[in-house]
């Protein structure tokens, strides 16, 4: 195994293939899961009969088939607590769509569990529909003294639409830990307005607030008198004697006019504050908006400042981060920006081409990433055209550096790919290349059928890419449909390009100005977390004063 790794397969194939025993520090997964099913869907009985597929992350779903089934049985037969709670499943869910998700999930979830250092930790990202099913299945995974937090995120404001029930406006976040040793670093975010009023200045100028010195708690060794003070008799003091005195000598014991300390009366700065710890309702992190500059154009993609709380929570600097579903990469893009290493794993040849683009514009052109399972030679791509004809597609088209024009299998109208360029300066109207893909026989009629699209669409470029090589008639039909002509001279309308070509380092011919055919990552200039203290302009030249740091804020 190799850190800073992106991996093309089934994940369960990759951890069990490429990831050691406790090799890792934090992982976090975002399992595709089809919420907006109705339940009559999900919770409908299935036979088992239908012919299994690959998991496709666009496809967002998983099925009762024949590999579900496949699954199901091999959880069982592992035995343990695992075997247990997938036959509790069965018998109170039957075969449906719902089952096929846990016995697809609970083989990937006992490897990253094998995979995950003592001090390890996992954050699962799921949908309150399947939240109370994952969570038992994880307790017979991790064991259920090692379940940490439900972490409820907000993910968007109420909707406005009327229905007959309350606004489903929040994913789940399940954290759990490979044992009590692991890590975690309490995160924090800046005070409100209403909290910093709490705040008032002393003679020095520093601003502090005043916090109870005693706890609501019966500890007969706490109740004692203190310089004429002594806490009520269903509470106690927070401290022993000595630190009180110490406290008392140092002058952050406030007291009332008699000169006995006041039980509200433990001076606390900002200045020594790191913020408002995060609990597990997570409100001030909103999903990415159509308009988001963050916006990539994946539909699961989720905030970086999300990965960033939890990659920030869960590991230092350094450690290794999993992300087994990474999509577009969200999670490997905020670990890189936080130094931490990372693994990705992705099923999609899609997310692997988006993943290869967003690292490029947010860390630069010389970012080098290693695709470990992607085709490197003519023989591979020939197994994977036959394996599947779409992922060849995308993976294809990734290679010219197009993007896929459908993320869903469907009618394409003879586009299977489209590549955005400007050649008129800043301002100018967008061109494009139409791509057409081929895994199988080429005929001369698919090159008629690309112009006919080019005329159609109004395009400047088409670009013909096949496995097997064109035929002279081909390559006739092609150089008679003429050039496209830019500033930076003239450049065949329909080009015909192999695979063993594109693997050859051979590409597209266009004006190479403005290329805008991916949604750009925001180029990433880290910058830490200021303090709070900074935040609030005060001076730096008071020294600071030592307090309890086990005292609530």
């Amino acid at each position: 195994m190799t850190s800073n790794s992106l991996y093309y397969g089934d994940n369960l194939d990759i951890l069990r293939r490429y990831v050691p025993d406790k090799s890792v520090d934090l992982v976090y997964l975002d399992p595709p899961f089809k919420s907006d099913q109705t339940y009559n869907v999900l919770f409908q009985e299935k036979d088992g009969s239908q012919s299994a597929s690959q998991i496709k992350a666009f496809e967002d779903t998983w099925h009762w088939d024949e590999q579900a089934a496949r699954s199901f049985e091999e959880a069982v037969e592992a035995g343990g607590q695992v075997a247990e709670a997938m036959r509790a499943f069965r018998t109170l869910l039957g075969t449906n769509d719902m089952l096929a998700y846990l016995s697809m999930m609970a083989p990937r979830l006992v490897e990253l569990r094998r995979v995950l250092k003592d001090t390890g930790s996992l954050y699962l990202h799921c949908d309150p529909v399947a939240s109370h099913f994952l969570k038992l299945l994880l307790d017979s995974i991790f064991g259920p003294g090692n379940f940490q937090n439900e972490i409820v995120w907000q993910r968007t404001l109420a909707h406005n639409m009327r229905t007959n029930r309350f606004g489903r406006v929040n994913d789940i976040l399940l954290f759990y830990s490979r044992s009590a040793k692991f890590f975690f670093k309490q995160v924090y975010t800046p005070y409100s307005k209403a909290q910093l009023k709490r705040y008032r200045a002393d003679e020095d100028g520093r601003l502090y607030k005043a916090e109870n010195l005693t706890f609501s708690t019966v500890n007969p060794s706490r109740q004692f008198e203190w310089r004429g003070a002594k806490p009520p008799p269903h509470r106690s003091w927070g401290a022993s004697r000595e630190q009180l005195e110490e406290w008392y000598a140092e002058g952050l014991i406030l007291l009332k006019k008699d000169g006995t300390p006041r039980l509200d009366g433990l001076k606390v700065y900002l200045s020594e504050m790191q913020g408002k710890p995060v609990n597990t309702n997570w409100t001030d992190i909103l999903r990415i908006g159509n308009t988001s500059a963050e916006r990539l154009g994946y539909p699961t993609q989720k905030p970086v400042a999300l990965l960033e709380r939890i990659i920030q929570a869960g590991s230092n600097e350094g450690a290794t981060v999993l992300d087994p579903f990474c999509g577009c990469g969200t999670t490997i893009a905020a670990a890189q920006k936080l130094g931490r290493r990372w693994i990705g794993i992705d099923i999609t040849h899609l997310a692997i081409s988006l993943i290869r683009h967003r690292l490029r514009d947010s860390f630069g052109k010389d970012f080098r990433l290693e695709v470990i399972g992607e085709p490197t030679s003519l023989q591979d791509a020939f197994a994977l055209a036959k394996q599947d004809p779409y992922q060849f597609q995308w993976w294809a088209l990734g290679l010219a550096g197009a993007r896929p024009v459908e993320q869903k299998k469907g009618a394409d109208r003879g586009i299977d790919g489209r590549l955005y360029f400007h050649d008129e300066g800043r301002g100018g109207k967008t061109k494009q290349i139409i791509f057409s893909v081929k895994a199988g026989h080429v005929t001369v009629s698919h090159i008629r059928d690309l112009m006919g699209v080019i005329n159609r669409e109004d395009a400047q470029i088409g670009a013909f890419l096949s496995m097997e090589t064109p035929t002279s008639s081909m390559r006739r039909e092609a150089a008679s449909s003429g050039f496209y002509e830019s500033p930076w001279g003239k450049h065949p309308r329909i080009q015909l390009l192999t695979i063993e070509d594109l693997l050859g380092g051979k590409s597209v011919d266009y004006p190479l100005v403005a290329d805008v055919t991916f949604k750009k990552a925001q180029q990433v200039r880290y910058k830490p977390l200021e303090k709070q203290q900074d935040l609030q302009m005060e001076p730096k030249s008071h020294k600071k004063k030592k307090r309890n740091p086990s005292h609530g804020s």
